[in-house]
């Protein structure tokens, strides 16, 4: 026989080509399946005698937001006050759910939307005649997680849990000091009698002056006031005593907080996990259904805004949350300015309310702000509904509605302007060895934070300062239906509670968004309110492909690789960077 030699190209080329066919195909394949996947959101389901699973252990927003974080490199799930509240009133009349099993990890929210958590739980405990059952663990009980559980029927706690009962208190960092170290000078501007516009004092003083320290323990006290009357309420405590156990420290760990009412008794989690399964007469513990209540409430408020986008809905819901600025991310102008303008231009739509959560920032991009809030409330009522803060630029945007509501520790007003320019010269020569010089065609041709301002400068500046203070209380006047006069009295920078603003003139009346839609249907003549929320928010379904494998009762704070010290200062350097022009903003940075 004979041995035919093959040549090497007439095996390679096949090879090749049938090797690139195969994975080609494989390719196709496999995106194929993960399209499947991702446009096919996982079913969401369901059973009977179930148990809702509250945990709240990280951000609280208006409305519940789940997206990729490029700073953080993870997903950021942040729960809605819009879908907790939500969430509450379908699992009320829902009679698959049973009852809500609370245990709070360290909720971050103010005490305005802690006040709307534990009414909504109150309302449904009250409608639905549902058990709501809290339990405390974990290294301590903080004020905020207790208050909001407080609403339940029934606290209990874990043996060794430390317990916070102490009041509320603040404590301001100033930097005059270490600027003199470094040579380095804050050039500040306020208006001319805004001396409760505390938010720069840091940079000039080295302690509180007597304005600031007014205005922050008032507010302080009336927060705590209210803190206090709404567990005295619940809990059956005299005001009297819930001082006393307070200012004498009597509270320390949680077999104290039963000692003094605060809380039921004592509990390991598997006897609470037994207690809840006796409610609903299930035998084994292992067979007791807890479903993630965050989960339950976003899926619900997401179903009902994807219909109320597709229907005619006659309510608008805008939320502005987070630092006004032109453009960016947080409420900016250019995008609130573009909801407004279609939600005052769709006929369907009958009345606006405008929920704001914000710090105040760019004078510039509240003023644009505030120009399409007017208009809109000329053709169809607007009513804003304030969160935890609406204060400075953020009440700036608040003052043409016909109507505001706000919580009683809402925390508003600062109507003021303030300017900084940093003096950097002195600094950069005598630490650097750097030197400066100028050539101009006119005298103020060259501002340079590296030369200090001249008095004239320091005037021009004064000058528009002043001006847009004017405005300022010119804007308030008008939608408030007060003389500038008068809202010079209660302005100059202050800062004000809901319970106090009241009270001044500021606010109309107290409530939460539920009371604020619930008014603005009314007026607008509406007997079936449908409501659409804008911005309107959608999962990718990707995202909750990959929520999907934490389990029903997955962790719902950010699952990042960076630490959340290094995410939360990205985020404020980030806050920093995007200020620009004069500020109307809030005296402090409140970290709850």
């Amino acid at each position: 026989m004979t041995n035919k030699k093959v040549s090497f190209w007439r095996i390679f080329w096949p090879s090749l080509i049938s090797g690139i066919l195969i994975l080609v195909l494989i390719t196709v394949l496999f995106m194929g399946a993960i399209g499947s996947l991702m446009n096919s959101k996982p079913v969401y389901t369901v059973e009977d005698k179930t148990i809702l699973h509250l945990q709240l252990n990280g951000q609280i927003g208006e409305i519940s937001k789940n997206d990729l974080s490029y700073s953080s490199f993870g997903i950021v799930n942040k729960t809605g006050l819009a879908d907790l509240i939500f969430g509450f009133e379908k699992a009320a009349k829902d009679d698959r759910i049973k009852g809500v099993f609370i245990e709070l990890n360290g909720a971050n929210c103010g005490y305005s939307a802690a006040t709307e958590i534990r009414n909504a739980i109150k309302r449904f405990e009250k409608e639905s005649g549902k058990f709501v059952v809290a339990y405390h663990s974990g290294e301590v009980v903080s004020l905020k997680q207790y208050y909001i559980a407080s609403a339940a029927s029934e606290n209990y706690g874990f043996h060794s849990t430390m317990f916070e009962f102490l009041g509320l208190g603040a404590e301001l960092m100033f930097y005059k000091g270490m600027f003199d170290k470094l040579d380095l000078e804050m050039q500040v501007i306020r208006g001319s009698n805004n001396d409760f516009k505390s938010a720069v004092e840091p940079y000039f003083l080295t302690e509180m002056s007597d304005s600031s320290r007014l205005q922050l323990q008032t507010y302080l006290d009336n927060i705590w006031l209210a803190v206090k009357t709404n567990i005295s309420n619940d809990r059956k405590i005299s005001m009297t005593e819930l001082e006393r156990i307070a200012d004498s420290s009597l509270v320390r760990r949680v077999e104290h907080a039963v000692e003094y009412k605060l809380l039921d008794g004592l509990k390991y989690r598997d006897e609470v996990i037994q207690l809840i399964a006796d409610k609903i007469k299930v035998e084994k513990t292992e067979d007791l259904i807890l479903k993630s209540f965050e989960k339950y409430a976003q899926k619900k408020f997401e179903d009902n805004q994807n219909m109320a986008h597709v229907k005619k809905a006659n309510v608008a819901v805008i939320i502005a949350e987070g630092a006004v600025i032109v453009e960016g991310e947080g409420l900016a102008s250019k995008n609130i300015t573009k909801l407004l303008k279609d939600a005052r231009k769709d006929d369907d739509i009958k009345t606006i309310v405008f929920r704001i959560n914000s710090p105040g920032g760019s004078a510039l991009a509240s003023d644009e702000i505030w120009r399409e809030v007017k208009l809109a409330n000329e053709k169809k009522k607007v009513i804003v509904s304030m969160g935890d803060v609406a204060a400075s630029g953020g009440y700036y945007i608040a003052a043409p509605a016909s109507k505001i509501f706000a919580e009683e520790t809402t925390i508003t007003g600062s109507i003021g302007v303030f300017g900084v320019i940093p003096f950097t010269g002195k600094m950069l020569e005598n630490k650097l060895g750097l030197s400066f010089d100028r050539v101009s065609t006119n005298k103020h041709a060259v501002l340079s934070t590296n030369q200090k301002l001249t008095d004239k400068e320091r005037s021009l500046v004064q000058n528009e300062v002043d001006h847009i203070y004017s405005s300022f209380l010119n804007v308030v006047a008008e939608g408030r239906g007060m003389t500038v006069e008068q809202v010079n009295t209660v302005a100059r920078g202050r800062v004000w509670t809901g319970k106090d603003a009241l009270r001044v003139g500021l606010i109309d009346t107290i409530g939460g968004i539920k009371d604020a839609i619930a008014y603005a249907a009314k007026e607008a003549g509406i007997k079936e309110p449908l409501v659409r929320y804008y911005p309107k928010v959608e999962t990718e379904a990707w995202i909750e492909l990959l929520e999907s494998f934490e389990g029903e009762n997955g962790n719902t704070t950010n699952t990042t690789v960076i630490p959340e010290e290094l995410t939360e200062m990205y985020s404020r350097i980030k806050q920093i960077e995007q200020m620009s022009g004069i500020q109307a903003r809030l005296p402090y940075e409140i970290i709850w």
